[in-house]
């Protein structure tokens, strides 16, 4: 399991590769003239389910005292943390930034701005932020074997092509989520985006994703289809 792990961490940035090879390696503490491993400690059950997203919105979390409609349960042991940062130059921001990027901008000018859910469409249809749309995080990759895709993603997005180059004159400022600090591919598709030339300072990071939003007790939206 540790070998996977390390193994996909590999296509991101250095920064950020370090950082998570903590929960891998663990830290050393010595504590009471005892050495402890913080680390995250995942039994083999934990590892062995798939992954597919009946999974993960289900039954309760917290005492048997405490009524089911006050409560929920997350499994806590997928995926693999990443750090509060992608980098330097995009905002990782939390549930009232969101709140206000759809109050005050994302509502009154859409063609300027836009939240982008980049988890595939099953997930999505299972539960989303209101307003957001679901571009998923490798259709941001400029392959010319799914160009038609990608093509579409950029004219969501207000990117244009001129003489078979790219204008990101126009592009809308996205906040980018997927499902929570744990969840890879709203990381992927800022690499994506940002490989195509897409401008930073337009790129906002809603790191805490959907486990973030739902354990927060947020609205969730079940679309019919693919916006």
């Amino acid at each position: 399991m540790r070998i996977l792990i390390l193994f996909a961490m590999l296509n991101f940035s250095v920064f950020a590769s370090n950082l998570q090879m903590l929960q891998i390696s663990g830290v050393k503490a010595n504590i009471d003239n005892k050495q402890i491993i913080i680390e995250r400690e995942i039994p083999s059950e934990c590892i062995e389910f798939g992954m597919v997203p009946e999974l993960f919105w289900s039954e309760d979390f917290a005492s048997k005292n405490v009524s089911s409609k006050c409560k929920k349960s997350f499994i806590t042991t997928k995926g693999v943390v990443l750090p509060i940062k992608y980098n330097e130059n995009i905002k990782t921001i939390g549930e009232l930034e969101v709140l206000d990027f759809i109050k005050n901008r994302l509502l009154k000018e859409p063609q300027k701005y836009a939240l982008i859910d980049v988890r595939r469409e099953s997930w999505f249809k299972l539960g989303t932020i209101p307003t957001a749309i679901n571009i998923p995080f490798d259709e941001f990759e400029k392959d010319e074997f799914f160009m038609d895709l990608f093509e579409n993603s950029m004219k969501k997005l207000n990117v244009k092509k001129i003489n078979d180059q790219y204008s990101f004159k126009d592009a809308k400022q996205v906040v980018i989520f997927c499902n929570g600090a744990w969840c890879k591919q709203s990381f992927y598709a800022i690499n994506n985006l940002i490989k195509i030339g897409y401008p930073q300072e337009k790129i906002l990071w809603y790191r805490g994703g959907i486990h973030s939003w739902n354990s927060m007790s947020f609205t969730l939206y079940k679309p019919k289809s693919n916006d």
